[in-house]
């Protein structure tokens, strides 16, 4: 008798996902909120662990809280497959939550039909992907790139240090140096996530197979000038932060244009002015500067270009300034052959599919440094993530789930 092929169970898919996101749900703004290393980011680790285990999986956590459920030989190396759990504030039901959910049911569905890996599956869910302090701690962790300098000085926006948040919590957060697994431990990674972007939904195909992620510069300038009365201040006499941020912003299209390729982002996201008062002139101006492209040595004409900018400005408006590199997230290059793999299953299970960039950072490009790894996109609505709009339709979700069904039971065989 013919074993029995491997299928996604939809339903069972969508009640995981419900579970996960009964965790930071905010009812008034539709918004979740499980950010990393808070109580609720915790507690749903606690849940899908538990998941995890009454998926028959072996199940374990490193000194990051990432989650791991080995499926097959206890010894040897695996193929890992996965995404992260925590969310931005007031972020989407998909983006993440959705890939981890996947992982597991691909494994509950190798179990049904009676499938026994010849190489081992772990399902991962990853710690601390969003960049609360920077980085993705989590697949940081996995690949052993984590160093000791950079926890001494991760802090999120409103200074909260990384040691001090994870301590709370009852973790360690220098643990983690040790925490990184053996070369060659790890064959290879996958990740379905959200596309997050309009291409595949514009296009109408279901199936993005990603080929390369943009790197990430995250740079923290502060601008210090003089609070004074906005009535009895003359013009030309003041020194005023919020101005010296906006001649800044205003430079972003000129770098761009200079610098930049289709596939460069500059952004301001998030802004502090003090005192923050109508009537007064801002004495302070404290912003986030995010750039991202997928070419390295874009980014760092980008990143040069940026800096000139920002002193340029200060300089004009008489300002003091501070500017401090929170993180570089290098491009990655995803492996050929993984991709290869990709693409022939969708074709198999006749699944339209294109080779695409990836402009937002995911685990895969981390794992990428570690060992081939692989990015499954499906669709996003209008294009919207990292908001309560968020939303993948699920027969989408059904085909990039099936697919990667699929591909984990070929590499693992």
């Amino acid at each position: 008798m013919a074993r029995p092929e491997p299928t996604i169970d939809i339903a069972r898919l969508r009640r995981r996902l419900d579970g996960v996101n009964a965790f930071g749900f905010n009812a008034v703004t539709g918004g979740y909120n499980r950010i990393g290393y808070s109580a609720d980011d915790m507690a749903v680790r606690d849940w899908f662990a538990r998941e995890m285990g009454d998926s028959g999986l072996a199940v374990s956590r490193d000194a990051a809280n990432n989650l791991f459920g080995r499926f097959g030989p206890a010894d040897g190396p695996c193929i890992m497959a996965g995404s992260h759990l925590d969310t931005v504030p007031e972020g989407g039901a998909f983006d993440g939550s959705l890939g981890a959910c996947v992982a597991l049911e691909c494994v509950r569905a190798m179990r049904d039909a009676g499938i026994e890996p010849q190489t081992a599956i772990v399902a991962v869910a990853t710690a601390e992907e969003e960049g609360r302090f920077g980085g993705m701690l989590g697949s940081q962790t996995i690949a052993g790139l984590v160093t000791r300098s950079w926890i001494d000085l991760a802090s999120d926006a409103d200074g909260v240090r990384l040691a001090d948040a994870m301590a709370e919590q009852g973790l360690d957060a220098y643990g983690v140096l040790d925490a990184g697994w053996e070369p060659g431990s790890i064959k290879a990674f996958l990740e379905l996530h959200i596309e997050q972007g309009p291409v595949l939904e514009r296009s109408r195909i279901p199936i993005g197979i990603v080929n390369g992620i943009s790197g990430v510069c995250f740079l923290q300038v502060r601008y210090d000038g003089v609070a004074n009365h906005s009535g009895t201040t003359p013009m030309d006499m003041r020194a005023d932060a919020f101005a010296g941020l906006a001649a800044f912003a205003n430079s972003i299209p000129a770098t761009i244009a200079a610098h930049g390729t289709e596939q460069s982002r500059i952004t301001i996201g998030k802004v502090e002015l003090q005192p923050n008062f109508a009537h007064t002139v801002p004495g302070s101006a404290e912003f986030s500067i995010i750039l991202r492209d997928t070419s390295e040595e874009v980014m760092r004409a980008l990143r040069a270009d940026v800096l000139e900018n920002v002193e340029a400005a200060a300089k004009v408006h008489g300002l003091k300034i501070s500017v401090e590199e929170k993180s570089w997230l290098s491009p990655a290059g995803l492996d050929a052959g993984i991709r290869t793999v990709l693409t022939e299953e969708a074709d198999r299970l006749g699944h339209a599919s294109i080779v695409m960039p990836s402009g937002a950072g995911h685990d895969a490009q981390t794992m990428q440094s570690f060992c081939p790894s692989g990015l499954i996109f499906i669709p996003s609505r209008n294009g919207i993530s990292h908001a309560p709009e968020e939303w993948s339709d699920w027969a989408d979700i059904e085909k990039g789930a099936q697919l990667m069904l699929n591909a984990l039971v070929r590499l693992s065989a």
